[in-house]
C-alpha cells in the first residue's frame, strides 16, 4: 500500500474532532508520567546483545477472515503469515521495552543505556518509516514505534546520549508519527468515520512521540483521539464500533479502554484533566468493561454470540488499571490487578506508570 500523502487528507483528525483539550494544551516542555519519578541508579549488569536491524518498509497483512464483517474470526493461514512477517519486528520493540522496564524496576544503568542505544540504532536505520503494505502494517508500525517511544520516555534523563543522537531520535519518531497521522487523516476523510480502537492506539503513539520530541502538534493530535473515543461512549458504557466485533466485543472494549487510560495519564502529566471529559464517560467504559470480565452476559445479549472470556485475568485485560485505580480507588479492580500474573502490556510500552 502506498503511503497516503498528508495532502490527501481533507481534514486532519485534530481539526475534525477538535476540543477544549487541544486549546488547553500546555506550551511549556511536555512531560510524561515517568518524569519526576526518581530512580535509584545502580551498577547492575544487563545483557544487551545486538538486535536484528529493522528495515524502513514493512510488508504484512491482517489475520481475520476476509469474509467476516465483524473481524473476529481468525484465518489460520493468514494468521501464520502475519506472525512470520510481524513477530520479528515486534520482538525488537519488546526487547527495548524490557530494557527500559528493567531500569525502572531495578535501577540498572546498563539497562537504561541498552534501551537508549537500541533506539539510536532504530533511528539510524530509519526503521519502520518507509512504505507500509497494508492497514495492518500501519497498525504494527504504530504499536511498535509507540512502545519504543514510551520506552524512551522511561529512560530519558538517565542515559548518556549526545545532542545529535537525541535530535536524530526525535526526527525519526516524528517521521513515523507523520505517517501515522497521514494514514488516519486520509481514512477519516475518505470514510467519514470516527475511528475505533486503532485510532486510540495511534493517539498513544503520537502523544508519546510528541512528548519525546517536545512536539505540540503531535501531542495535540494524540489528545484529540482521546476525545474522539470518550465522545463515542454510550450511556450504558459501551462503544458502538467495538460492540460490532461479534464474539470479541468484550475483548475489544478492553482493548480500546487501555490506550484511552494511558492517554488520560499523558494528559494529567501536562495539566489536562481528561478524566472529566464528556462528563466522565471513561468511567462508564471502565465499569462496563470490568463488569463484562465478571459477567459477559450484557455483551452476549447485545451481540447475540458467546463472548471470548479469558479463564484468568491477564495483563492484556487489566494492565491499564494501576494508574486508574490510584486516582479512583476500587476494591474489585484492585483485586483483579493483584491477581494478574503480570501488568506489562507491550503496546502500552510495558509496565504502567508508577
Amino acid at each position: 500500500m502506498k503511503k497516503p500523502s498528508t495532502r490527501s487528507a481533507i481534514l486532519s483528525i485534530a481539526c475534525a474532532i477538535g476540543s477544549a483539550a487541544l486549546f488547553a494544551a500546555p506550551t511549556k516542555p511536555l512531560l510524561s508520567p515517568w518524569d519526576g519519578k526518581p530512580v535509584v541508579r545502580k551498577d547492575l549488569p544487563f545483557p544487551c546483545p545486538a538486535l536484528p536491524h529493522l528495515a524502513p518498509d514493512l510488508v504484512t497483512d491482517g489475520f481475520y477472515r476476509l469474509d467476516d464483517p465483524t473481524h473476529s474470526i481468525i484465518d489460520p493461514v493468514r494468521q501464520e503469515a502475519y506472525r512470520k512477517s510481524a513477530d520479528p519486528v515486534k520482538a525488537v520493540g519488546m526487547a527495548i521495552v524490557k530494557a527500559a522496564d528493567d531500569f525502572r524496576t531495578t535501577g540498572s544503568r546498563e539497562a537504561a543505556q541498552c534501551a537508549a542505544n537500541r533506539i539510536v540504532v532504530l533511528a539510524q536505520d530509519k526503521s519502520l518509516s518507509g512504505e507500509m503494505s497494508s492497514s495492518q502494517a500501519y497498525y504494527v508500525q504504530g504499536w511498535v514505534v509507540g512502545a519504543v517511544a514510551i520506552a524512551y520516555l522511561k529512560v530519558r534523563g538517565h542515559i548518556e546520549i549526545s545532542a545529535p543522537q537525541s535530535a536524530m531520535i526525535a526526527s525519526w519518531l516524528g517521521s513515523v508519527g507523520a505517517e501515522t497521522k497521514s494514514f488516519y487523516d486520509a481514512h477519516n476523510a475518505a470514510h467519514g468515520t470516527s475511528g475505533n480502537n486503532h485510532l486510540y492506539w495511534a493517539g498513544v503513539e503520537l502523544a508519546a512521540i510528541g512528548i519525546a520530541a517536545n512536539n505540540q502538534d503531535d501531542f495535540k493530535w494524540g489528545m484529540a483521539t482521546y476525545d474522539n473515543g470518550v465522545n463515542q461512549i454510550r450511556p450504558d458504557g459501551t462503544l458502538p464500533l467495538e460492540m460490532a466485533r461479534g464474539s470479541k466485543a468484550l475483548h475489544y472494549h478492553l482493548y480500546a479502554l487501555a490506550p484511552l487510560v494511558l492517554l488520560a495519564e499523558f494528559g494529567e502529566a501536562n495539566g489536562l484533566d481528561l478524566y472529566t471529559h464528556a462528563n466522565g464517560a471513561l468511567h462508564r467504559l471502565v465499569t462496563t468493561s470490568v463488569n463484562g470480565l465478571k459477567d459477559p452476559s450484557r455483551f452476549e445479549k447485545a451481540t447475540g454470540v458467546k463472548q471470548e472470556v479469558p479463564g484468568t485475568i491477564t495483563e492484556d485485560q487489566i494492565g491499564w488499571a494501576p494508574p486508574y485505580v490510584r486516582r479512583f480507588p476500587d476494591t474489585e479492580l484492585t483485586r483483579m490487578i493483584r491477581s494478574a500474573p503480570s501488568l506489562s502490556v507491550y503496546y502500552l510500552g510495558g509496565l504502567p506508570p508508577d
